[in-house]
């Protein structure tokens, strides 16, 4: 079996323990860190300059992706008012999980899947559901959070003093 995988990355956090495993089950890690969902700028920069940082020290590849807010914001239009964790977050994700999967076949990368399962606010089963029904010959289903997936990741965190964002980047989301 090919055991390369585009990783999608939220953040450096989210990261570095869903690599850990990834590599531990023999994944070939390949980082895709694509979030147009993140506001305001500066807190994407924060994100993905941290995500770069770690995955140097990792020797991990990583493919920028565009950010691409305008697209993201017309994309949740109508929805801004939902709760987190409704409607406009499963629009989010699939964003995400379509440019990934585009990503990876560019890349000639046959597998895909997702840091988004690590966070305890986010429904693995709905991010899992969303990777399978855009491609589940290729998506592979993880929840990272899984036997102290999520715990594993703020120690690693801060051994890797990693930025620790607060929310999940969305500007509904943000702490008030």
């Amino acid at each position: 079996m090919d055991k390369k995988i585009l990783l999608h990355i939220c953040c450096a956090v989210c990261a570095v323990s869903a690599i850990e495993q990834l590599k531990n089950e023999g994944w070939q890690v390949t980082g895709f860190f694509y979030n147009p969902n993140i506001h305001p700028e500066e807190e994407y920069i924060k994100r993905l300059n941290d995500t770069k940082l770690l995955l140097s020290k990792l020797e991990i590849p990583l493919i920028e992706g565009k950010y691409d807010k305008d697209k993201w914001f017309n994309k949740i239009k109508d929805f801004e008012e939902e709760k987190e964790g409704g409607k406009r977050c499963e629009i989010c994700f699939r964003m995400r999980l379509e440019e990934t999967l585009k990503e990876a076949k560019q890349h000639n990368i046959r597998h895909f899947t997702t840091t988004l399962t690590i966070s305890p606010h986010k429904d693995s089963k709905i991010v899992n559901t969303i990777g399978q029904s855009i491609n589940g010959d290729f998506f592979v289903v993880k929840d990272f959070k899984k036997k102290d997936g999520f715990k594993r990741a703020v120690r690693l965190s801060k051994e890797y003093n990693l930025y620790h964002q607060h929310y999940c980047g969305c500007i509904y989301s943000l702490p008030r």
